[in-house]
């Protein structure tokens, strides 16, 4: 190990400039060191290593010795010495030249005749393993010498010839690799030999493995297409495909061979060779490329044909099916991998052509004459099997083609269809069958064509019923179709249901009427029936009850009938019996399959009758088969079958009675004498456990031939074909359904049923059954025994996995198979299986094993298995019972829970460790290997002790492994893999032994990946995969990353699943680095090359290559986790490639070009002027097909969707302009004109998936960039450029043909578009509109008179999305009044057609209990048969709907207008909404009016009360505006108002909502929503009251009864009341706000105590809308009512008062106290404070509540806001009643504590002047008290003023309020103490003036004081000229004063008036609004 790890240290050290000098100075030593290693036997990864070093150090230092080192070499290959100790050290030397040959080249070239010499002298005496080394040495010598080794071309040729044909599957390998790279210089291999080296390569694949088998088709198809090249001797196909030819069809024999069996009549060619041959072909056209085959397609289909219509492969029918899938795979291969989707289309004509010119010649050879003159069979087999292939490719091409193919049907010129349904009359079964897929796949590919090909091939089987090929032919067809169905989204009508079902019915009936066409009416009625269940349940529960009666018929009425039958009837009618028979079992598999919910107990008590009489015939079937020969053995074979497969899907306890007649055919079928060969493949690898699969070589889904490679396993039937089950064509399926012949089927299906009884036996039948298999087993030889094993140990097996499924069953078998008798007979089978010769067998014993130690659960049987097996393994010498246990020690704890014995561990370690190195038997170490791998598995952390024993030994393993032994290594790579991943995050450590094992670890993976088998490289990359996983710093990337991308494109399947695997976990990591080593890598792959597009570019091509679903997910998932990682950093890139995938295309080009014309010549934008794109054929990527476009669209969704959690800079064009100025910084807003693009390319794309794609990306972009503003034209968004684009985009999708689907997504991008409010001119969205209004038009057509070619569900997701869109279209977006105008002209129809679907919505809203009281015919826009289908479309539309409803009912005022006739194809509802014209369903406006407003609001509170509505915010929202639009109007809301319940129920509702939701949006629109309803009643009490007194006079008001909550009792009863609701709901939010509210919570850490509670903004709006609602409540009760309620209204308000002016709600409760205050007015001037009954009760609680606030004043806290508290203060007195204020102590306490205010600050003392004003000029009652207590005080503070005048503009303005107040105080007086008051008003504004001097001086605000003083002087003198003369009079000094003042007044205004003429020259010409100052 040391030395490896030396050598890889060497080789790693490559850089010349570093190590050149310290290389030549120490080269001799080096030298030394390296032969030492030479010479001492190194192992082979390490030989090849050590030829590396040497030629480095050549290369890097003097290479003047290096003929020395040759020449040692030379010495070591001729030595005598043949031990096989010195074997590796020959090996070495091999080695050694190869690669110094390689490396030093011409350098070597005087040595190099001897070296050749010596080398093919040694390859005649050399064992295998150096026959291989010394063709990798000459392989590696030409490519060092290139042209200079011409001289020994043909001597390699020779030498080359019987190595591959080697017995040696290593050295064929090394033979054809060798031979690969001689070809590159030695033309005659391709020119002279090419015949030859054909020949010898067809006996190669003779007996070859799959590698070789890819090894040689390889070389032959280079050869192949080097033949080809011009100047060449052979330049034609024909030339070429005839050497092909002759392989194919007489294989690699010899001239006499072949001749010999063509004499005798048998064939000699092998599958092997076949396949092989197939290989070379698509290598061979691969090689020459897409585009020569698009140019010589017709001539190598007519080539291909040739093979498949040779007498020589159609001899025998298993030939033929392997023949026919060799062709088809080379068809796949080339046609649908290498051409684009525009040459495919042109194959498809090719291939159509074909299948014409087939079917003249069929039915030209047909007519011709009479009919005894019919075509001979040999013929219709030859044009059978050409059509077969022709028309399963015709078929792959469409489905894969999809929508991008409908062109291609509508070319006349072809007639595809027509052609493709002529074959449905072939006289050959395949080939109908052949076409009927063909149209299951134009359907699948094509949906809109599936109802059309129904109703053709049903008018056409209809025609034609009396041909027994037609009815074969059509009926397959439909059958075909309605499999078809479940692959299409959209369905299929009901319609076609139906009248699948009575073509059905009419051949059953009609099946008698004509004996030479009963057996194929009988068969195509029961194909059609088990096709028709694939519809489903909705379909079939229609036609069940006619399907029971159909099955009744088919069976007899008891078991006794059945034995009657045997006395009637002959070998025809008992053929067409069984069939029949078989037919029905088939449909009730089909039904149980696809429509389990409809077998109830009814049906299956009717079924089961049946089937007891089909397993009563079971018994009977010999004795006919007896009677009537082998005439119908073929039909009761298939008649059996269909009975295990039905029983095998049912209860088997319903059936118990029928065990005994089961159980024996089983035991029959299985063991019996009759037995057929049973392809092992088929059966056992679905009962072995996965991973022990790979002991048998590469799995058949693991390599991409799979489709081929399984011909070879086919056993004798060849594989599967489609003629052998009819009734497989209408499976689920992508692919051609390839069912087994009927004998192997039937053993299949008798080990599953055999598996589903026998846990239901008791133990004396399961030991004796059991017995029996042992007593078979022991008594057959030879092949029978075999087979019979097989299927013994299958139902052995398939019993031990069935009990699993449930802990029932598990604990019964747990029971039953305790006992001894039958324990003993199954642990003998499985032990013989164990130790059986067939490894297949012994990997299901081994799973066996296993499972019956997880059902018996006994910890001793464990033991005796465990110790049974070391006994064995100590014992047995052979290699096969050493394989058997070794992997049952590693099974046997697989379900246990994995291993906990540490004793049991250590000993199942040391025997796996010996049987490990047992190098004699490279089978055992590969076995035990293998199960050491599960052992680390499942011990886990146990294993820990063993971790570096084990590593120590993997590594010296790999080490001494040679090459040829891969399976060896492969079992090396599994157990490294297991071991890294028990080692796990320790790898991570610094220890020394942590650092040995990491060391291990690298240099492990390094010698697996210089393997050359693609597995263990595989394995390789998964362990540096799990190496990176738990140590990423460790592994080295710079390295990895390369050999990954190397791989990327590597022809094995399993190597590009690991490379792509590995890359997704480091993208997800580490994605720069590795985009960054990515693109260091200069090495180019094909197609694309990493450096001009990166890794995520080749990623792309590669997905578009790939059709394996688990690597094209893997693919999709790596670039997603690029593109998180990197495509915001890099999105110029990341976009240009997204750009540059949906380029390219055919018809990309055209498509960015499309050019519409105008829509009318006034247009300001044409659509055409959207893109006119240029060819993109430039670009990196060619040809990619549909669906890697779709899925570049959907990383452009991901990019925006990235991008929008990112910088704001990509949703501004602003900003990002100003971020690139200073950074380089992109951003996508600067993309936008690009994603425009591509989005318009998808969506005007042939294809509907990327017209999806491409809708659903413009969607995002309009959603994104709406409110984006344009930096250049303020007032403008960035959209509204491409407005046209949009309308051009959205065109094609409203186009008669699109697809419904295409036009609801298009109607989803209209409604946002709209909605967005880019463009608010209504003239540039008439597009738009437009487009919607063809689709309104379409809508009101109705789905009667439209074509049917969907199922009925599409017209409603249809119908719905354009409702939805007109709706979204009229309640949104922003030009508000404009939009409604645009939806104004069509309102008419929209309301009718918006309240039937609330309708239908409404009724599929119903629980399941009232499904009863559904409509029988459906719904407006649904059928009944649509009903689940349905439900989804409305749920997502109805909620806007419902809105714009409302509005419209908002805007109409519920008043009925004439609207005309909606121009509906049937009502718009079952009741038609009160529409319908029928006189005796007539309803009157008010019913009409009253329907729909029960509709809107049942619909909503059914929604709001769902608990499922948390996920639709927007609905809640749109169903809340929906309500508030309503009662806005004022009918509805006077019938809310009438109906309490009502108003009850929805208050109740929308307590929960406020509950559970918290959104502010939704919470206020609730709010809202009850005020309104408070409002509703309290109208409505308004108007009773005002009725009642005016119907009994004003005179008698005292006996008006009381109307409102509470009567006369005052009770409020819970769940009845509003008020109560009301109450409950305010209450709510009041104290979620404010928890302090709340005595209980006041204290709690929840209320939070006294701690400040910070409100928002929305929260006051919240708490103010509460009180809003609160303080209405007392006028919707009686007197009595509001009683009761008034104190929790009055608790409340002042609560939230309290709260507000002691600060507690935070920052915000300036915007809380304005609402406080109003509510508190509203209580207060309610009517119900002055009613008779109540005023009493509210004089004393306003007291209280009053005192409350008084109380609360005087202890508060000291920061509590006194202007608030005297607000409040003041609107009690003003607006309570005098009883409440006037009474003592309030009315003194009220007094104090406004002249305590007086003496306060401002701005205090200023509020409180402003209050007295207030009080003042209010009642007398209440103004006199204040007036004469707080009179004096204001006048002696005015009366201070003059001494102590105001200093700032606070004081000011207090002074100020204080002269109003005392001039409210004067103004209040009576007349006779006016006078008085008045003279003492005007001396005190007399003291506030100032003389001229001081005036001049004084502060602003005195002169502001002195001037307001003047004008308030000037106004009150007038007014009381008396008593002002009086006062003028006694007071000169006054008089004086005043005079001065008005004097100085008039010279101020004298200035003034002058002053404008001055000033005017300065004046600004444009005034600023803002004062900036």
């Amino acid at each position: 190990c040391g030395v490896r790890v030396w050598c890889m240290f060497v080789c790693l050290c490559r850089d010349v400039s570093v190590w050149q000098a310290n290389v030549k100075q120490n080269q001799k030593h080096l030298l030394e060191q390296l032969t030492a290693v030479l010479t001492s036997s190194p192992g082979p990864p390490t030989q090849l290593l050590l030829a590396q070093c040497l030629a480095l150090v050549y290369r890097v230092g003097d290479s003047l010795t290096s003929s020395l080192t040759v020449d040692r070499c030379n010495d070591i290959i001729r030595s005598k010495d043949d031990s096989p100790s010195f074997l590796p050290t020959r090996l070495a030397a091999v080695a050694c030249l190869g690669v110094l040959y390689e490396q030093l080249g011409r350098l070597l070239i005087n040595s190099f005749k001897e070296t050749m010499a010596n080398l093919l002298k040694a390859m005649k005496s050399a064992e295998s393993q150096g026959r291989c080394e010394i063709m990798l040495c000459i392989e590696r010598i030409l490519k060092g010498l290139s042209v200079s080794a011409v001289s020994s071309h043909r001597d390699i040729y020779k030498a080359a010839r019987p190595c591959l044909t080697d017995r040696s599957m290593a050295v064929r390998c090394a033979a054809t690799k060798c031979l690969l790279e001689l070809q590159r210089e030695a033309v005659f291999l391709w020119s002279t030999e090419l015949e030859n080296v054909a020949t010898l390569c067809f006996r190669a694949f003779e007996g070859s493995n799959y590698d070789v088998r890819v090894a040689v088709s390889k070389l032959l198809g280079t050869l192949l297409a080097s033949a080809l090249e011009p100047g060449s001797k052979r330049n034609s196909l024909e030339e070429v495909m005839e050497l092909l030819s002759s392989g194919f069809l007489r294989g690699g024999a010899g001239f006499l061979r072949a001749s010999g069996d063509m004499l005798k009549g048998t064939s000699s060619v092998s599958r092997d060779v076949r396949v092989g041959i197939t290989q070379t072909c698509v290598v061979f056209v691969s090689i020459l490329g897409g585009a020569w085959l698009e140019n010589h397609f017709s001539c190598l289909l007519s080539l291909l044909m040739v093979w498949v219509s040779h007498a020589r492969v159609t001899q025998y029918p298993a030939d033929a099916v392997s023949c026919r899938c060799c062709v088809s795979f080379i068809l796949r291969a080339t046609v649908g991998t290498l051409l684009g989707e525009k040459a495919q289309i042109a194959a498809a004509k090719e291939i159509c052509q074909l299948i014409s010119k087939q079917k003249r010649v069929v039915d030209a050879a047909l007519h011709e004459g009479n009919m005894e003159t019919r075509v001979s069979p040999a013929e219709v087999a030859a044009s059978q099997h050409v059509l077969v292939c022709a028309l399963f490719e015709l078929g792959s091409l469409l489905q894969d083609l999809s929508s991008t193919a409908a062109p291609l049907l509508q070319d006349t010129s072809i007639g595809m269809l027509d052609t493709v349904i002529s074959v449905l009359l072939h006289p050959s079964a395949s080939a109908r069958l052949a076409a009927a897929w063909c149209l299951r796949c134009v359907a699948v590919g094509m949906p809109a064509q599936v109802a059309v090909l129904l109703d053709r091939c049903a008018e056409r089987l209809n025609a034609l019923k009396s041909c027994p090929e037609a009815v074969a032919g059509y009926s397959a067809a439909i059958a075909a179709l309605l499999g078809a169905v479940q692959l299409c989204p959209l369905g299929v009508s009901h319609s076609k249901g139906k009248m699948v079902m009575t073509l059905a019915e009419d051949l059953l009936r009609s099946a008698t009427q004509n004996s030479r066409i009963s057996i194929q009416r009988t068969r195509g009625c029961w194909l059609l029936l088990s096709a028709l269940s694939t519809l489903g349940p909705t379909v079939m529960e229609h036609h069940l009850p006619r399907l029971l009666l159909l099955w009744k018929c088919a069976f007899p009425l008891s078991v006794k009938d059945v034995e009657n039958e045997l006395r009637r009837g002959d070998s025809f009618t008992w053929q067409v019996t069984l069939e029949g028979r078989a037919g029905a079992l088939c449909a009730m598999k089909s039904l149980v399959v696809h429509c389990k919910d409809l077998l109830t107990d009814d049906v299956l008590s009717r079924l089961f009758p049946l089937l007891s009489c089909a397993v009563a015939l079971l018994n009977q079937l010999p004795f006919l088969i007896k009677s009537y020969g082998n005439q119908i053995k073929n039909a009761a074979t298939v008649f059996r079958l269909r009975v295990y497969e039905i029983l095998t899907m049912l209860q088997p306890k319903r059936y118990e009675e029928s065990f005994g007649t089961v159980l024996k055919q089983l035991l029959n079928d299985l063991t019996g004498p009759e037995i057929t060969t049973c392809a092992e493949l088929n059966l056992l690898p679905s009962l072995c456990y996965r991973q022990d699969l790979a002991l048998l070589g590469p799995a058949l889904q693991d390599v991409d031939q799979h489709y081929i490679e399984e011909q070879l396993h086919g056993g004798g039937s060849g594989g599967g074909t489609l003629e052998y089950d009819p009734f497989t064509i209408f499976e689920k399926a992508q692919e051609v359904p390839t069912p087994l012949p009927p004998g192997s089927a039937l053993a299949a299906a008798a080990v599953q049923l055999f598996g589903v009884i026998f846990p239901h036996l008791g133990i004396q039948q399961k030991a004796q059954i059991l017995e029996q298999f042992c007593e078979f087993v022991r008594q057959l030889k030879g092949a029978r025994q075999q087979t019979v094993q097989i299927h013994v140990r299958s139902n052995l097996k398939s019993n031990h996995l069935k009990p699993l499924h449930s802990h029932h069953c598990l604990a019964s078998s747990r029971r039953e198979l305790g006992s001894e008798e039958v324990q003993r007979p199954a642990l003998s089978l499985l032990l013989g299986a164990l130790e059986g010769p067939n490894p297949l067998l012994r990997c299901m014993a081994a799973e066996g094993l296993a499972r019956l130690v997880q059902v018996l659960n006994d910890p001793n049987f464990t033991v005796s298995i465990t110790l049974m097996s070391f006994d064995k393994l100590k014992t047995a010498r052979d290699a096969i019972t050493r394989t058997g246990h070794a992997l049952a020690l590693g099974a046997v704890y697989r379900y246990l829970g994995g291993i906990s014995s540490p004793q049991y561990l250590s000993t199942c370690v040391g025997v796996l460790f010996t049987l490990s190195q047992d190098s004699t038997s490279p089978e055992v170490q590969m076995w035990s290997l293998h199960a050491l791998s599960m052992v680390v598995d499942l011990a886990g952390p146990l294993y820990h002790s063993h971790l570096e024993a084990s590593f120590n030994l993997v590594l010296r393993l790999l080490l001494s492994t040679p090459h040829t032994h891969v399976e060896v290594q492969q079992s090396l790579g599994r157990c490294f893999n297991a071991l890294i991943t028990s080692m796990g995050p320790d790898l991570q450590g610094e220890g020394a032994g942590v650092c040995a094992v990491r060391t291990s670890c690298l240099v492990g993976c390094a010698v697996m990946q210089d393997s050359q088998d693609c597995l263990v490289q595989a394995q390789a990359i998964s362990c540096l995969q799990q190496l990176h996983m738990f140590a990423p710093r460790f592994v080295n990337l710079a390295s990895l990353v390369p050999s990954l991308c190397i791989n990327l494109c590597s022809s094995y399947l399993s190597l590009r699943r690991a490379v792509v695997a590995c890359l997704r976990q480091l993208a997800q990591r580490e994605e720069v680095e590795v985009s960054e080593h990515a693109v260091a890598l200069v090495k180019e792959l094909p197609h694309v090359t990493i450096k001009e597009v990166g890794l995520e570019g080749a990623l792309f091509s590669l997905l578009d290559r790939e059709s394996d679903p688990c690597l094209c997910r893997d693919i999709q998932e790596t670039l997603v986790h690029m593109m998180s990682s990197a495509a915001e950093s890099n999105l110029a890139h990341w976009l240009k490639l997204c750009k540059d995938v949906l380029s390219a295309s055919a018809d990309s080009a055209a498509a960015a070009a499309v050019e519409t014309q105008q829509e009318e010549d006034g247009d300001r934008y044409d659509d055409s002027s959207a893109f006119h794109a240029k060819s993109e054929s430039s670009g990196p990527f060619s040809n990619l097909r549909w669906s890697t476009r779709v899925f570049s669209m959907e990383c452009v969704c991901r990019i925006i969707a990235q991008c929008e959690n990112g910088n704001s800079a990509h949703f501004n064009m602003a900003l990002a302009q100003e971020q690139r100025l200073h950074e380089s910084a992109d951003f996508l807003v600067l993309h936008l004109a690009d994603l425009i693009r591509m989005a318009f390319m998808a969506a005007t794309d042939h294809s509907d998936q990327l017209r999806l794609a491409g809708l659903q990306t413009l969607l995002v972009i309009i959603r994104k960039f709406s409110n984006v503003p344009e930096p250049e034209f303020p007032g403008h968004v960035i959209l509204e450029q491409y407005q046209a684009n949009v309308g051009a985009a959205l065109r094609p999708a409203f186009h008669v043909d699109a697809p419904p689907n295409v036009t609801a997504k298009a109607c989803q991008v209209c409604s946002a578009w709209i909605a967005s409010g880019v463009i608010s001119d209504l003239r540039d969205l008439r597009r738009v509109h437009q487009l919607l209004a063809s689709s309104l038009a379409k809508v009101q057509v109705g789905r009667e008179v439209s074509s049917q070619l969907y199922n009925e569900s599409t017209f409603t997701m249809e119908t719905l999305a354009v409702l939805k869109a007109w709706a979204e279209a009229g309640t949104t977006g922003p030009a508000g009044a404009g939009l409604l105008k645009l939806v104004q002209t069509d309102l008419a129809t929209l309301s009718r057609l918006w309240l039937a679907a609330l309708q239908d919505h409404a009724l599929l809203t119903l629980p399941s209990q009232y499904s009863s009281q559904l409509p029988s015919t459906g719904g407006s826009f649904y059928t009944a048969e649509t009903v689940e289908q349905a439900r989804p479309h409305y749920y997502s539309a109805w909620a806007t709907i419902l809105h714009a409803t409302a509005l419209w009912l908002n805007s109409t005022g519920f008043i009925m207008v004439d609207e005309g006739p909606a121009n509906l194809s049937r009502p718009v509802t079952p009741t038609s909404m009160g529409q319908s014209t029928s006189l005796s369903s007539v309803k009157s406006p008010e019913d009409v009016n009253t329907d729909r407003l029960h509709l809107i609001l049942g619909i909503s509170v059914e929604f709001l009360c769902s608990p499922h509505s948390g996920d639709q915010m927007e609905n809640i929202d749109s169903c809340l505006q929906a309500l508030q639009a309503l009662l806005e109007v004022p009918w509805p809301r006077s019938k809310v108002g009438n109906d309490q319940t009502l108003g009850v129920e929805l208050l109740s509702v929308l307590h929960r909502l406020i509950v559970t939701r918290e959104s502010p949006n939704i919470q206020l629109a609730v709010l809202e929503l009850v005020r309104q309803i408070v409002c509703a009643a309290q109208e409505h009490v308004k108007e009773k009251r005002h009725s009642a007194e005016a119907d009994d006079g004003a005179a008698e008001k005292e006996t008006v009864p009381e109307f409102g909550e509470g009567r006369d009792t005052g009770g409020l009863v819970p769940g009845k009341s509003l008020v109560f609701g009301a109450l409950e709901l305010c209450l709510c939010m009041l104290v979620r706000k404010l928890p302090q509210l709340s005595p209980k919570l006041a204290g709690s850490p929840t209320g939070r105590g006294g701690q400040t509670c910070s409100l928002s903004n929305t929260d006051c709006r919240l708490v103010t809308s509460a009180l809003v609602i609160l303080s209405e409540l007392p006028s919707i009760c009686s007197p009595e009512g509001s009683v009761s309620v008034l104190p929790t209204v009055l608790y409340l308000l002042l609560g939230v008062l309290r709260e507000a002016v002691k600060g507690s709600v935070g920052a915000e409760s300036g915007q809380l106290v304005p609402g406080i205050l109003q509510a508190l007015r509203t209580v207060l001037t309610s009517p119900m404070s002055r009613a008779e009954k109540s005023r009493g009760a509210w004089t004393e609680l306003l007291r209280c509540a009053l005192h409350t606030l008084l109380e609360s004043w005087h202890t508060g806290s000291p920061g509590i806001d006194e202007v608030t508290m005297l607000t409040s203060l003041t609107i009690f007195l003003l607006y309570a009643s005098a009883d409440v204020t006037t009474v003592e102590p309030l009315q003194t306490r009220c007094i104090q504590t406004f002249r305590a205010s007086l003496e306060s600050k401002d701005p205090v003392l200023s509020r409180s002047y402003q209050l007295l004003v207030s009080l003042f000029q209010g009642p007398a009652p209440v103004a006199r008290p204040f007036i004469l207590a707080l009179g004096g005080c204001l006048v002696s503070q005015l009366q201070e003023v003059e001494k102590s005048r105001p200093q700032g503009p606070a004081e000011l303005q207090a002074v100020q309020d204080a002269i109003r107040a005392l001039e409210a105080l004067v103004f209040a007086a009576d007349e006779t103490h006016c006078p008085q008051l008045v003279a003492v008003l005007l001396p005190i504004l007399i003291s506030l003036l100032l003389d001229e001097n001081a005036l001049a001086s004084a502060p602003a605000a005195s002169r502001s004081l002195h001037e307001s003083a003047l004008r308030d002087l000037m106004r009150i003198g007038p007014q009381h000229s008396a008593v002002f003369k009086a006062l003028m009079a006694s007071a000169p000094h006054m008089k004086a004063r005043l005079e001065a003042a008005v004097k100085g007044n008039q010279e101020s205004v004298n200035t003034k008036a002058q002053a404008p003429r001055v000033i005017n020259k300065n004046t600004p010409s444009i005034q600023l609004k803002i004062n900036f100052l």
